[in-house]
C-alpha cells in the first residue's frame, strides 16, 4: 500500500464577523496517497479554493487536523509555514504569476536559487522542466512574449522546481481558450506522472474533472464522491 502523502481530518472553515458566521467547509475528512491526482469540483464559492488554501498553509482550519508529509500544517508558525511550502509544495494558479523582469527559464529557476541552490545547479534543473513542458525554444524569452499558454506551461514547470511531494492546482487552466486548456491540461497529468507527483486540483472543467485517480465535489461546505 502506498504511503499517505496527505491525510484531513475533520476539517472546517468558519469565518466569523460582527453580524454573522459563514461556513465554508464543514467537517471534510480524506486521504491522498503517494502518486495520485486528486479532482475536486463544485460550483463558485463552494470553498475549493478555501480548502487548498487551508493544504497550503495560506490558512488555518477552524477545526481539524491537516498533515502532510511530516508536517502538521494548521500548527506551523512562519518559519514552519516557509519550510513547509519550500520543501512540499508547487503551486499552480488560475494566473501564471510569472515575474515580467525574468525569463522564462529565470522564473522556473526562482524556487530553487530562493532555497539556496546555486545558479548553475538550478539552470541545469530548470534547462529540463522547460524541455517536460516543451518549451526549450523559448526558454529565452520573457512572459510579455509568451503567449497564455506558453506562460502556463512555464508555471507548471515551476512547480515543479525543488521537487514537491504535493502539487496544488486552483482553476489551472480557467483563464485559456479552448486550446490552450487542453494542452496544458494534457501537459500537467503527463509532468505529474513522469515526475511521480501527487496532484490536487481544484477546477469547473468537466473534461479536467474526469481524469482523477480520486474525484471528489464541495456542496454546502462538505466533500462527497463524485
Amino acid at each position: 500500500m502506498s504511503e499517505a502523502v496527505l491525510t484531513l481530518k475533520e476539517v472546517s472553515k468558519t469565518y466569523t464577523s460582527a453580524s454573522e458566521k459563514l461556513t465554508i467547509l464543514r467537517s471534510v475528512s480524506f486521504t491522498v496517497e503517494a502518486g495520485k491526482i486528486v479532482v475536486i469540483t463544485g460550483a463558485s464559492g463552494c470553498g475549493k479554493s478555501t480548502l487548498l488554501n487551508l493544504i497550503g498553509g495560506l490558512d488555518t482550519p477552524t477545526s481539524g487536523t491537516i498533515e502532510a508529509g511530516r508536517y502538521q500544517v494548521g500548527s506551523l508558525g512562519e518559519d514552519g509555514l516557509t519550510e513547509y511550502r519550500r520543501n512540499v509544495l508547487g503551486l499552480v494558479f488560475q494566473f501564471h504569476y510569472l515575474l515580467k523582469e525574468f525569463t522564462a527559464l529565470e522564473n522556473i529557476m526562482l524556487p530553487a536559487r530562493i532555497a539556496g541552490l546555486s545558479r548553475g545547479e538550478a539552470k541545469e534543473k530548470a534547462e529540463l522542466l522547460i524541455a517536460d513542458v516543451g518549451l526549450s525554444d523559448r526558454k529565452e524569452h520573457y512572459p510579455t512574449a509568451l503567449s497564455g499558454g506558453e506562460r502556463q506551461r512555464v508555471a507548471v514547470a515551476r512547480a515543479l522546481m525543488n521537487d514537491p511531494l504535493l502539487i496544488l492546482a486552483d482553476e489551472p487552466t480557467g483563464n485559456l481558450d479552448e486550446g490552450n486548456s487542453r494542452l496544458v491540461e494534457e501537459l500537467l497529468f503527463s509532468v505529474v506522472r513522469k515526475h511521480g507527483k501527487t496532484l490536487i486540483l481544484v477546477t469547473h472543467d468537466k473534461s479536467l474533472a474526469e481524469r482523477g485517480d480520486q474525484k471528489y465535489i464541495l456542496n454546502s461546505g462538505e466533500l462527497l464522491p463524485a
